[in-house]
C-alpha cells in the first residue's frame, strides 16, 4: 500500500531529525542527514524520484559552518496566506512569526490543514542556476524536518536546506517559497539541483 509506504517514509525522516538534533557535532549530523537522505532516495518506495530514474547520490554544496544560524523568533500579526504550488491550488497557511537571523528575515508559517505543522521554505540568489528554481525548504515540520531550537533560538542551519519533493517529478505537488522568503543573497549550503 503507497499509504503505509508512505508513512515508513515519514517515520524515518522524523526519526533521523530527531538523531540530528540529539548529535552535538553539527557537521556529523549533516554527514549522516546526507547518508540517510541518500538510501532513502535511492531504496524507499516513496523516492521522490521518477520511476525508472538512475541515481547515485544527492548533490549537496560544502559544509560551511556559518551558515547554522540561531534566529531571534518575534511574533507577526497572523495572517492567513495561499502559498503557491507547483500544482494548480495553492496551499493555506497562516503566518504567525518572523525569524530574524545576519540582517534578514523569514516569515514563519503554519500549514493550516489537519493536524498542522510549521513550515519555512526559502529562495536566494542561487535558484535556478545551482538550486531548485522555486526555492528549497527548511522546515516542514508535518514531514519531521526540524531542527529544534539553541538557548531560546531557533537553529536554521542552511546546510541542510532541501529540494520539494517537486522539483524531482511533478507527479508530488509542493508549496513553493513565498515572496516574503526571498533573500537577496546566495546561500551557497545544503542541496543542489540535481541538474547543476
Amino acid at each position: 500500500m503507497d499509504e503505509l509506504d508512505l508513512l515508513d517514509w515519514k517515520r524515518r525522516i522524523f526519526e533521523l531529525y530527531a538523531d540530528i538534533r540529539a548529535t552535538p557535532d553539527p557537521h556529523g549530523a549533516w554527514q549522516r542527514w546526507r547518508e540517510a537522505r541518500d538510501e532513502l532516495f535511492r531504496s524507499h518506495p516513496q523516492t521522490p524520484l521518477p520511476p525508472g530514474m538512475r541515481f547515485e547520490a544527492l548533490r549537496y554544496f560544502d559544509y560551511d559552518s556559518s551558515l547554522r544560524v540561531l534566529a531571534d523568533v518575534e511574533p507577526a500579526t497572523r495572517e492567513r496566506r495561499e502559498i503557491a504550488t507547483s500544482g494548480e491550488q495553492p496551499y493555506s497557511f497562516t503566518r504567525f512569526a518572523r525569524a530574524r537571523f545576519w540582517d534578514q528575515s523569514l516569515d514563519l508559517y503554519w500549514l493550516d490543514g489537519y493536524g498542522g505543522g510549521v513550515f519555512l521554505s526559502f529562495a536566494d540568489a542561487t535558484n535556478g542556476v545551482d538550486t531548485y528554481g522555486a526555492g528549497r525548504y527548511l522546515l516542514d515540520t508535518v514531514k519531521g524536518a526540524d531542527l529544534g531550537s539553541e538557548n531560546g533560538k531557533l537553529i536554521l542551519d542552511f546546510n541542510f536546506a532541501f529540494n520539494p519533493s517537486c522539483s524531482y517529478d511533478p507527479r508530488w505537488v509542493c508549496p513553493l517559497a513565498p515572496p516574503g522568503n526571498r533573500l537577496p543573497l546566495e546561500i551557497r549550503g545544503g542541496e543542489r539541483h540535481p541538474a547543476t
